[in-house]
C-alpha cells in the first residue's frame, strides 16, 4: 500500500481511482464496510482505492481544544486500512486555511484533479467544504458533471453495543469511556488498542512481583475508564497476555493517572524506551483501595489469574 502525505506525493501516473474520505478514527466496522466496498468497486471498474483522510484531527483546527479521544494513532489507523486491501492512504493536513475551502474546491482539487475519481463511496452523513456544507447529494450532483459516480452505503447497526445504535467512532469513544470493553470490540471487531513509550514509574509492582510497564500513552488517547483489565501487552513484535490496571493507583494515594500493563508470568523484561500496543480484551473489576499490601497482593493474584484465562480462551 502506498501512503502519501499531501496531494503532491500523489504520483503523476497514479490513473483513475475509487475514493472514500473520513477522519476513519478507530477504522470501526462501519469504517471496514465502507472500506471494503472501495476496494471491491476500484476491482470492478478497473481502478484504484483510495482512503482520504486528514491530519490532525479536524475538530482541533476548527475548535482548538476539542480534539476528540483518538481510537487509532494515524500510523495505526493505516496500517488497519491497509489490512483492508486498499491500494493508498492520502493523508491531507488539516489547515485553518483548508478548512475555509468550499465544498467545490475540495471535490475539484482533491477528487478531480488530484485523484481523478472514477467513483466515490460514503455514510449517508458524510460532510465535506466549508462549515460542512456539503453533503452527499452535493456530491452526487458534483459528480455527474465531473464524471464519477457517488454510492452512499448504509451505516452498519450494532448488535448490543450502544443498544442498536448504528456503528460510529463517537459510539466507540463512549464505550471506550465506561470500560465496556466487550461493547468496543463489537463496535471494533476486535479489541481497543492504546499505544505508546513504556518509562519510568513508581516501580512499586516490580517491589510487589508484578513488575509492570508504565505507558505513555499518545497524546488525546481514548483510554478507558480506571479500573483492571484482562488484555494483551505487543512489544517488539511480541503478543503477550497482560493485566492491565488503569487509574491512580488508590492505596498509594497516588494520583497521576496511568496506564500499567503486567505481561502474564514473564520474567526480565526491559522495555523502556520501547513504542508498546496495550490492547483491552475484557473488564475485570473497579480500581480500588485496600487497607493492606497484603490485601493489594490476594486481589492481584486473582486479576492474573482471570486475565491468563481470558487472554488463553481469547486466543
Amino acid at each position: 500500500m502506498q501512503r502519501w502525505r499531501g496531494l503532491e506525493e500523489i504520483p503523476g501516473d497514479w490513473g483513475r481511482s475509487v475514493v472514500t474520505i473520513g477522519s476513519f478514527d478507530g477504522v470501526h466496522r462501519g469504517h471496514q464496510l465502507i472500506i471494503e466496498r472501495v476496494v471491491e468497486r476500484a476491482r470492478e471498474l478497473g481502478a484504484r482505492s483510495v482512503v482520504v483522510t486528514f491530519d490532525p484531527h479536524p475538530s482541533e483546527v476548527v475548535r482548538p481544544g476539542s480534539h476528540p479521544a483518538l481510537l487509532a494513532p494515524q500510523p495505526r489507523r493505516a496500517e488497519l486500512i491497509e489490512g483492508l486491501g486498499v491500494d493508498a492512504v492520502l493523508v491531507l493536513p488539516f489547515t485553518l486555511e483548508f478548512s475555509q475551502e468550499s465544498p467545490e474546491f475540495f471535490v475539484r482539487s482533491v477528487l478531480v484533479d488530484a485523484l481523478r475519481a472514477k467513483a466515490v463511496v460514503e455514510g449517508p452523513n458524510f460532510r465535506f467544504g466549508h462549515r460542512a456544507a456539503g453533503n452527499v447529494a452535493l456530491l452526487a450532483e458534483l459528480g455527474r458533471a465531473d464524471d464519477f459516480e457517488v454510492e452512499v452505503l448504509d451505516l452498519q447497526v450494532s448488535g448490543s453495543a450502544g443498544d442498536g445504535e448504528a456503528f460510529s467512532s463517537s459510539l466507540c469513544r463512549r464505550l471506550v469511556a465506561a470500560g465496556d470493553m466487550a461493547g468496543v470490540g463489537e463496535v471494533l471487531g476486535r479489541p481497543h488498542r492504546v499505544e505508546g513509550v513504556v518509562v519510568r514509574g513508581a516501580q512499586r509492582g516490580r517491589e510487589l512481583g508484578y513488575p509492570t510497564a508504565n505507558v505513555e500513552t499518545v497524546p488525546h488517547s481514548a483510554v478507558p475508564a480506571d479500573g483492571v483489565y484482562a488484555g494483551w501487552l505487543t512489544a517488539d513484535g511480541e503478543r503477550m497476555p497482560a493485566a492491565i490496571s488503569v487509574g491512580t493507583n488508590p492505596t498509594f494515594d497516588g494520583t497521576a493517572r496511568t496506564v500499567e500493563a503486567y505481561a502474564i508470568d514473564r520474567v526480565g523484561l526491559d522495555l523502556y524506551g520501547l513504542h508498546v500496543a496495550v490492547d483491552f480484551l475484557a473488564y475485570l473489576r473497579g480500581m480500588e483501595k485496600f487497607d493492606s499490601i497484603e490485601a493489594l497482593l490476594e486481589r492481584m493474584a486473582d486479576d492474573v489469574k482471570q486475565a491468563r484465562v481470558l487472554t488463553d480462551t481469547a486466543g
